[in-house]
């Protein structure tokens, strides 16, 4: 008899293993959202909505055998889980991807795909009539907005604020030079080493003026908060023997088990093993929990098969500066234009995610 597996949260790891297992389990896809969000993509759809719909894909085509279950998952336990309306998936394999929040309008605030739109549609007219623009943060996030925006709108007044002393701090100082060399070439200010100390908005971008650590203060047409993700763990705190760690993630052993029960994995942003929280880290989760899933479900025990090695300090990060610029660090070396613009500027993964989710 085939194991029923349950997987909640549909990102980029949860529809992802979803279809991976989707021909060697009953696999059951617990998410609130009716579209995947291509979050790679939605930063330039602030400065260009003509390409959000294409970055919200529905789900309706992802599983050929499994089923999607439009629902949010209120409790776990070694048996299933339980989902807002009183049902309970039962399930031999519990996966829990919840991922991560961010700003409006790069993530959405809750589950409204409507909402999301008629944001993006204000926030863009925002844009538009702004002069002057700040963005507090300078994570992947921050850094290719400013250069969205300063691609597509070059005549905009554009400061970029982190309270680092460069770009990229924990990456090859050779990326963040790159990068803040490419910014300023394009008009954008760069405050580093300063913290923004009065923000009205960690959730959606305002007008208004910031007051920085240095004691100066900067008026700004349209602010957008872009401080870095924090993860949806509600979930997987009351399970026992789980602990946080930073930004609301729970950490996880060899196996991305996040507490005392045997048959509960959680990965993604959600899972603090060992990786950022980004795409990067998802795609190589992806394969080794898919593997092990199989493994599991073959008859193996989970400690004759390979722990999960995280990517450490060589993990890739590709950061766009608009469709035609930007650097990226593939590991071994520093990337500039041509390869970043061909592995992601160019198409933003578009294509290639509509193709997974089976979209057209």
């Amino acid at each position: 008899m085939s194991k029923h597996i349950a997987i909640i949260g549909g990102g980029y790891l949860g529809f992802g293993l979803a279809k991976s297992l989707d021909d060697s389990a009953e696999v059951t896809l617990i998410e609130p959202r009716s579209h995947f969000v291509h979050a790679s993509a939605m930063i330039r759809t602030v400065v260009d909505p003509s390409l959000l719909d294409q970055a919200l894909i529905p789900y309706d085509n992802l599983l050929k055998n499994g089923q999607v279950l439009r629902a949010r998952a209120m409790g776990i336990d070694a048996r299933g889980v339980t989902l807002d309306n009183g049902q309970t998936v039962k399930a031999d394999y519990i996966i829990v991807a919840t991922g991560s929040s961010n700003a409006m309008p790069f993530k959405p605030d809750g589950d409204d795909i409507e909402g999301l739109r008629q944001a993006h549609q204000r926030i863009h007219a925002q844009l538009r009539a702004a002069k002057s623009v700040g963005i507090v943060g300078a994570g992947a996030v921050g850094t290719e907005l400013a250069g969205e925006i300063a691609h597509a709108m070059p005549d905009k007044k554009i400061t970029l604020i982190t309270d680092a002393d460069r770009l990229f701090p924990t990456m090859p100082r050779k990326l963040g030079k790159a990068l803040a060399s490419k910014l300023q070439d394009a008009g954008v200010t760069l405050l580093l080493g300063k913290r923004a100390a009065n923000l009205q908005s960690l959730t959606e971008p305002y007008a208004g003026s910031l007051k920085l650590s240095d004691g100066t203060e900067h008026m700004f047409d349209l602010i957008f908060p872009a401080l870095g993700s924090r993860a949806h763990s509600g979930l997987l705190e009351s399970l026992p023997g789980a602990q946080k760690s930073t930004a609301n993630r729970v950490k996880v052993d060899a196996w991305m088990r996040p507490s005392s029960l045997p048959n509960v994995f959680a990965a993604g942003d959600v899972a603090d093993a060992g990786d950022g929280m980004t795409i990067i880290a998802s795609s190589r989760q992806l394969p080794w929990l898919s593997a092990t899933l199989k493994g599991l479900m073959a008859g193996k025990s989970l400690n004759d098969m390979k722990p999960y090695k995280p990517w450490g300090p060589k993990a890739p990060i590709l950061v766009p500066l608009g469709p035609k610029r930007g650097n990226s660090f593939l590991g071994l070396f520093t990337a500039g234009d041509f390869l970043t613009r061909r592995l992601k500027g160019e198409d933003l993964f578009l294509k290639r995610y509509n193709k997974l989710l089976n979209r057209g």
